[in-house]
């Protein structure tokens, strides 16, 4: 039985070159179809559905502020450029959006939780609970005596925490912290809701906690003997080694001896 004779090379070659072309044109014509099918009306983003913490916004306003900044279908829309527009609302701290075929997106929500002011005041700025510098509508917050916090660009969330720190040494004197703040140089100043004004000094949180601790503990009984009460405080300073410094109102300044005295 004769085998039949091999092709020649060039013929081999045209054969293998026509299927490589045939194979490219397949390809080519598949992933036309696929992105002409992707782009069909009937894929187009329609709606939203919102889960997660919705307290400022549901999906009908949601759907007003994002819908009309989405580029793209079901299938050709970028998730994670989407996720940037949501993360633009106000009060949105995160989302995660995921597709829901054919035509629609599943977004979860975390939203910022405002715990104070950020800033000189009338700054209108908000602090997160993660020390997070934010900005919202300042009237849809639910609490009305926020504190407001204040130092250099970047360091929100350390004075949050120094506030987080102080204001329970203050609370058994029916005390509150209205603002604190960080100063350029270093130095922390706080204000009480009487509007004494607290000269806390520079130095670590253990630093300044013992040195309210040591202020707390004696101005019940330095007040009293000029006829005061500690929420009759003009200012505090703690800034000495030894003791501290007050002013009352009506009274004159006393010094760190006189409150040694005591």
């Amino acid at each position: 039985m004769n085998r039949p004779e091999p092709l020649p090379l060039d013929v081999r070659l045209m054969n293998a070159l026509a299927s490589a072309l045939f194979v490219v044109a397949l390809l080519l014509v598949l992933g036309a179809l696929l992105a002409w099918g992707a782009r069909l009306p009937q894929f187009a983003i329609k709606g939203v559905s919102v889960t997660g913490d919705v307290v400022h916004y549901n999906a009908i306003t949601l759907r007003a502020n994002v819908m009309p900044r989405l580029q793209g279908t079901f299938f050709t829309l970028d998730v994670n450029a989407a996720r940037k527009v949501f993360e633009t609302v106000p009060w949105v701290r995160q989302a995660i959006v995921r597709r829901d075929f054919p035509n629609r997106l599943k977004v979860q929500l975390q939203e910022h939780q405002a715990v104070a002011f950020w800033g000189a005041e009338g700054d209108s700025r908000l602090v997160n609970s993660f020390g997070e510098v934010f900005e919202a509508n300042v009237g849809e917050i639910e609490q009305d005596n926020l504190p407001r916090l204040n130092g250099p660009e970047g360091q929100s969330a350390q004075v949050l925490a120094m506030h987080q720190t102080l204001q329970p040494l203050f609370t058994p004197m029916d005390l509150s912290l209205d603002q604190l703040e960080l100063t350029p140089r270093g130095g922390w100043r706080a204000q009480l809701d009487t509007g004494t004004v607290v000269e806390l000094g520079g130095g670590s949180a253990p630093e300044l906690v013992a040195r309210a601790q040591r202020f707390l503990a004696t101005v019940t009984q330095v007040t009293a003997r000029y006829q005061r009460h500690p929420d009759q405080l003009a200012s505090v300073d703690l800034r000495h080694a030894d003791g501290y410094a007050i002013r009352l109102n009506g009274v004159s300044t006393l010094s760190v001896d006189d409150v040694k005295k005591q």
